[in-house]
């Protein structure tokens, strides 16, 4: 294996490892969000309902840093990414157009964080009306 393929391979299995944990935690959320609804529907316990709450922010929570960590060990890679397309030719120099254009909100990383604090937002709010009504 050459150091090319290294690198590329690990780009690969992390990026693609990275958005398979969102489609998981987006599952999940979904599973999760429909048993808190459940639980109110059927007037379960008020503390059944903070644990479910604690339950859902814990989820995001996990997820937040699962992918902080794909993210970590994608940017290892990026450096010698550019350095290795910096033999082709200026348009095909996918890494270093990205990050010339990459804007602050157009990004997997602001999505993935917004949709997790929203989900970590509904779980404590969920929490503190089970533990506080």
């Amino acid at each position: 294996m050459d150091s090319a393929s290294f690198v590329w391979d690990h780009f690969k299995l992390n990026a693609e490892q990275r958005l398979k944990s969102f489609n998981f935690f987006l599952l999940l959320s979904i599973f999760a969000n429909g048993g808190v609804f459940t639980a109110i529907q059927n007037r379960v316990a008020s503390p059944v309902l903070g644990l479910l709450g604690l339950f859902v922010a814990l989820l995001a929570l996990v997820f937040w840093l699962a992918d902080a960590r794909s993210r970590q060990l994608i940017q290892l890679t990026i450096p010698a990414l550019k350095e290795i397309e910096s033999t082709f030719p200026e348009s095909h120099r996918l890494f270093a157009i990205d990050a010339a254009r990459q804007g602050k909100l157009v990004r997997y990383t602001f999505a993935f964080r917004i949709l997790m604090a929203a989900q970590f937002l509904f779980g404590i709010g969920v929490a503190l009306y089970g533990f506080l009504y």
